[in-house]
């Protein structure tokens, strides 16, 4: 069995490597914060719909793609703040991903929000990803 040092970059990756491959689902290993980061990909529209799978050994993450003119929905993800270097940004730097176009995820004192709501809440945190 392997451990995984930064799950947050497995989910991605899994993700990622999903919508390249134009697979309809993509399952990952369950974790609260990857089920955070899923739910705000699909209140963004960017994945159709996710649930949790309790019917394995372990339970997972079923990530359903959403597929938009034969093509995924999410053209990029990448992981911004990393076990190795962590970047933190206040409520007045939460940055804009493509000019608006893209969505930047924050772990907050509030929990996991998408980098708009981050700004309306006036709060900063860790800066996970940027999806767009």
């Amino acid at each position: 069995m392997s451990t995984v040092t930064d799950p947050i970059a497995d989910f991605l990756t899994r993700v990622r490597n999903g919508t390249h491959a134009q697979q309809i689902e993509v399952f990952v290993p369950y974790s609260k914060i990857k089920a955070e980061i899923a739910r705000i990909l699909k209140d963004e529209g960017y994945i159709s719909d996710y649930s949790i799978d309790t019917s394995a050994a372990r339970p997972r993450i079923k990530i359903v793609n959403k597929i938009v003119n034969r093509s995924s929905a999410i053209a990029g993800l990448r992981r911004v703040s990393r076990p190795g270097l962590r970047r933190y940004v206040g409520a007045d730097e939460v940055p804009r991903v493509l000019g608006g176009m893209g969505l930047a995820i924050l772990s907050t004192s509030r929990g996991v929000l998408s980098g708009r709501e981050a700004k309306k809440q006036k709060v900063g945190g860790e800066l996970l990803a940027y999806v767009w």
